[in-house]
């Protein structure tokens, strides 16, 4: 999304060795993502990213705010910043953070057909939580494989199923590739449109201070 190239360090969070929680049977997703936010899980990855001397840590999961609540979400921040040693942004707050910024009370979350229906809820429920009017939406015509989503299909379904008295749109989930959808749908939804990604860059650039520009990808960042 940047007019300039960005380094990028992957850490994957993994179940922690001394877990005492089972691997977790299909249909507790959430209980899984819990349990990868816990500090014992991410101790290895934070530890990895301080040896690449990065800027920024951005935790790439949006269900994993929907799965322990913004509470819990800020002190997880909180947390990994003493162990990180730099700023830490996530992506749930990165989008509580920018819809606040535009004075959005109502808000649609679009959510990929990959999320169950107990993350769906979590998800409303995470918003709700920190003042949102929410309507929660999952896109079950979409295909539950994520690389097989095209962005004229999160277009079509977007454009086609938020109603007029949302202020703007969440397309939730940072495996959910719909970035390139942004703008055309802020055009034809006359709405602030945010998404997973885009937020999270959005205050990565804000946690650092950079000078970065980003064209296009919608009003978030033409905002002076």
């Amino acid at each position: 999304m940047t007019s300039e190239t960005l380094d990028v360090v992957v850490a994957r969070i993994t179940r922690p060795a001394d877990a005492t929680v089972a691997v977790p049977k299909p249909g507790s997703a959430a209980e899984h993502l819990r349990m990868l936010a816990s500090p014992s899980a991410m101790h290895s990855a934070v530890a990895s990213l301080r040896e690449a001397s990065v800027d920024v840590t951005a935790y790439a999961s949006t269900t994993a705010g929907y799965a322990i609540g913004p509470v819990a979400e800020v002190a997880m921040i909180r947390h990994l910043r003493q162990l990180a040693g730099v700023p830490v942004v996530t992506s749930g707050l990165a989008a509580t953070q920018a819809l606040k910024a535009f004075g959005v009370r109502r808000v649609a979350l679009i959510h990929p057909p990959w999320f169950d229906a107990e993350l769906g809820d979590l998800g409303a429920t995470y918003f709700r939580e920190q003042g949102f009017d929410v309507v929660a939406l999952t896109a079950t015509s979409l295909s539950e494989r994520p690389d097989r989503v095209r962005p004229e299909q999160v277009i079509d379904y977007v454009s086609a199923n938020v109603d007029a008295s949302t202020e703007a749109v969440f397309i939730a989930g940072n495996g959910f590739r719909a970035a390139s959808t942004i703008d055309e749908l802020e055009r034809r939804t006359g709405k602030l449109v945010l998404e997973a990604n885009q937020v999270l860059l959005w205050s990565i650039l804000a946690a650092t201070g950079s000078k970065l520009r980003v064209g296009g990808y919608g009003r978030l960042f033409a905002r002076g």
